[in-house]
């Protein structure tokens, strides 16, 4: 991609980072993958991202907090899907393993509820059939947003057992 605008490198850094601040909160790591692409210097970014640090518009931190609460409360991901997400935005294990303590068992065990009942109201279950059908969609929904073997597994058959499935009716469980 060609290079912002004439100018010298440090204006050219700061206005992307502001630019894309603008949309989004975003890592350290992301503003300087963007910067590197944009072909400003490695030494003026890092200027610009330590400058922006310091007076708190980048914070990867607050990013990370943020970006559970609203991904566990709007998507429904579990902690490994959440944990995936933050180490693909560059965020350090430990500021992510922070950020994450506060999804812990129960609360995904909630989640993943809430995301069963939600789906069970648009799927048919007429039959045993239909609610073995209906328990391995449920379990690789919950399998894709990150949620253990054992907490799907649990939620999907409490949830279908109340809508009157026998105990072998999930059949295999089988995350593969």
């Amino acid at each position: 991609m060609p290079a912002e605008s004439p100018g010298d490198p440090e204006t050219v850094a700061r206005a992307i980072c502001l630019r894309l601040l603008t949309d989004r909160a975003r890592t350290r790591s992301e503003l300087a993958g963007v910067l590197h692409r944009r072909g400003v210097p490695d030494g003026v970014a890092d200027q610009v991202l330590g400058r922006f640090s310091e007076v708190g518009l980048i914070d990867d931190a607050t990013f990370a907090e943020q970006w559970v609460r609203s991904r566990h409360t709007s998507r429904g991901l579990a902690r490994r899907a959440l944990a995936v997400e933050l180490r693909r935005k560059g965020v350090a294990k430990e500021v992510a393993d922070e950020a994450l303590a506060d999804v812990d068992a129960e609360s995904e065990r909630r989640k993943a509820r809430e995301l069963i009942d939600r789906r069970l109201r648009t799927l048919a279950m007429d039959g045993p059939k239909d609610r073995a059908k209906a328990g391995q969609r449920l379990l690789g929904m919950l399998a894709r947003k990150g949620y253990p073997v054992g907490v799907a597994t649990e939620v999907v058959r409490a949830a279908l057992a109340e809508h009157g499935a026998e105990e072998d009716e999930l059949g295999p469980v089988d995350f593969g």
